[in-house]
């Protein structure tokens, strides 16, 4: 960090960040409320529970009375039941709290997460996003619940406790509390250590998520080249740091525990001692110390409690600055509050004067000006990193221009609602994505309230209907995630059908033919032809096919445009065009000609035979 104060605020202490946890319990205050006013009555019952003792050995014992004895028997087998009762359901309300926290806690994520903008998840992991969205969300959860329970239980009983041993005998008592300072000190010394250590070891853990799901997903090219012994050893290095870790807090916690045994035993030594001194001299009932030392176990327990919670409560710290982090996070697109809708538009798109760097670094856009009227088709073409996907992921908004505006029907998009301005547009992106999910519902994606007849419709435009019919279930069939049982071209029907059935005004695609046969190329063609009329369209071409059904053919080089105007006029004015053409558009003419003339052939050959035969 810059400052010291930003550092500051992107470290928040541990009571920030357990207070703004604690929070969210708020939306189920009631089942709070009942579970801790069950705690604070099963303490005071267990305050209670010794003073029976005391009458058990000093009143029925002593004296000889069996009746008695029998009634504070008897009262305290009922006691015990009842604080059983209490606590199941003390349990079960601060359970159902916690676990509401988690659903709250993982909606938000989930809701942040959507809202964000492409700049942010262009930084950041999926498997840190993961690891924070599902382990420390949990961590979390158990601080809300059984966590804090037992901590303000431990406390509640420690203060009770407390009280009636200074009633009892103060000289007694304070003996009894004379590792208590220490107790502390060790507490925050081991707090101290254990943060910082507990946030490396979850980051470490995000950072072995995020490889586990980088391999899964790429596993088909990790076995193509062979590269699963380089793999398992890369990820041996990222488990070994971890483990180093793990093992640095192990010896931290193996230091502690026996220290807080040991301070807290020192303390029921001294009450042994004085305390039966003070029986053989008649200053105490035999009764009162076994009273006295049924509250000290009673207190070892919670101050036992405490030492086991600490490191806990700095591990669910630690996890908690993970998850507000998200949170907190700002998106570079964010909505105007006067944000209008987008009313049904024509689709006349226009970049004035734009110009766009990512993560405010070097310009990638100069200077682009483009006038695209309703249902005029625009072509952009250029070598790599020329800035033509930059360029189409201005129109929806996925990033904000730098300088410059890009309008739809005179309204600049930053003054529209997300929902309005993306509700009207289509993608086709050249990495198809397809969830885990049926044909039909992957198809319905954009519009879930198509019927079955649109759904059809949309994938024989796509050419896409007869594999599906083809396929086990139909439009039922599950595809696996990302799609990874259809072929490339498979997947790119599915998503051109997807993109068509949201009957878009403003249509975008990215390459969408790259991964399709020749033939099922001119089926998508010509349905596209039909498809996009009335439609503004935007296509990252790499087709000859599809560069011929442009209205512009837009040449980008370096963030720029060197080059507009049709096939015929680019062949004389541009030189790069030219070399483009050569390289890259030439040979698919060539091709095309070869196929024609082959087709031709073959209709001759069909017309001739009848006469050859009947000659």
């Amino acid at each position: 960090m810059s400052s010291n104060s930003e550092k500051a605020r992107q470290n928040p202490s541990d009571l920030k960040v357990l207070l703004r946890s604690f929070r969210y319990l708020r939306s189920h205050w009631r089942v709070t409320a009942g579970g801790y006013l069950l705690l604070f009555i099963i303490s005071v019952l267990s305050t209670i529970n010794p003073q029976f003792i005391r009458g058990i050995v000093d009143r029925g014992i002593a004296e000889g009375n069996m009746p008695l004895l029998t009634r504070l028997v008897l009262a305290m087998l009922g006691l015990t039941l009842l604080q059983g009762v209490l606590g199941f359901f003390q349990g079960k309300w601060i359970e159902q709290a916690s676990q509401g926290v988690a659903y709250d806690l993982r909606n938000e994520l989930y809701q942040k997460l959507s809202s964000l903008s492409f700049s942010y998840h262009d930084r950041t992991e999926a498997g840190q996003l993961l690891a924070r969205a599902m382990h420390d969300v949990d961590r979390l959860r158990f601080l809300n619940g059984r966590a804090t329970m037992r901590l303000v239980e431990g406390l509640a009983l420690l203060i009770m406790t407390v009280v009636v041993l200074l009633l009892m005998n103060p000289r007694l008592a304070l003996l009894s509390l004379i590792s208590m300072p220490v107790l502390l000190v060790q507490a925050y010394w081991y707090s101290k250590k254990m943060r910082p250590l507990w946030r490396a070891i979850r980051d470490q853990v995000s950072e072995m998520t995020t490889w586990v799901e980088q391999n899964l997903r790429g596993a088909r090219v990790v076995k193509g080249f062979a590269q699963e012994k380089a793999e398992i050893d890369r990820f041996d290095e990222q488990n070994a740091v971890w483990f180093d870790m793990v093992e640095r807090s192990v010896l931290i916690r193996a230091l502690n525990d026996p220290a807080v045994v040991f301070l807290t035993n020192i303390g029921s030594i001294f009450i042994i001692w004085y305390g039966g001194r003070l029986v053989i001299h008649g200053g105490l009932t035999f009764g009162d110390l076994l009273a006295f030392t049924a509250y000290l176990s009673q207190l070892a327990g919670p101050i036992r409690m405490l030492g086991r919670l600490v490191p806990f409560i700095t591990e669910a710290a630690a996890s908690g600055e993970r998850v507000f982090e998200i949170l907190d996070a700002e998106s570079e697109v964010e909505e105007a509050p006067d944000a209008m809708p987008l009313p049904k538009a024509e689709g006349h798109v226009r970049f004035q004067g734009v110009s766009f760097a990512y993560f405010g670094r070097r310009m990638v856009l100069k200077d682009i000006d483009i006038d695209a009227p309703p249902g005029q088709i625009v072509a952009l073409l250029g070598t790599t990193g020329s800035g033509k996907s930059t360029i189409i992921n201005l129109i929806p908004r996925f990033y904000d221009v730098s300088v410059g505006r890009v309008t739809i029907d005179g309204h600049d998009v930053r003054d529209l609602t997300l929902e309005s301005l993306r509700g009207q547009i289509g993608i086709v992106l050249q990495e198809t994505t397809l969830f885990a999910a049926t044909v039909r519902e992957n198809l319905a994606f954009g519009r879930p309230e198509a019927s079955e007849a649109q759904i059809i419709a949309a994938a024989k435009a796509a050419q896409a209907h007869e594999f599906i019919e083809e396929m086990p279930n139909g439009y039922a069939t599950y595809v696996g995630e990302r799609g990874s049982t259809l072929s490339g071209g498979q997947k790119q029907r599915v998503a051109i059908a997807r993109a068509l059935l949201k009957d878009p005004r403003i249509l975008i695609l990215d390459d969408a033919m790259a991964s399709v046969d020749t033939e099922t190329e001119r089926l998508i063609q010509k349905a596209l032809e039909r498809l996009m009329q009335g439609r503004t369209s935007f296509v990252i071409a790499q087709r000859l096919s599809t560069i011929r059904m442009a209205d512009q053919i837009l040449v980008l080089d370096k963030g720029e445009i060197v080059a507009r105007g049709s096939h015929t006029e680019l062949l004389h004015s541009s030189g790069l065009y030219a070399d483009i053409y050569e390289r890259q558009l030439r040979p698919q003419e060539v091709e095309e000609l070869l196929e024609q003339r082959e087709a031709s052939l073959a209709r001759d050959a069909k017309r001739l035979r009848p006469a050859i035969s009947g000659s």
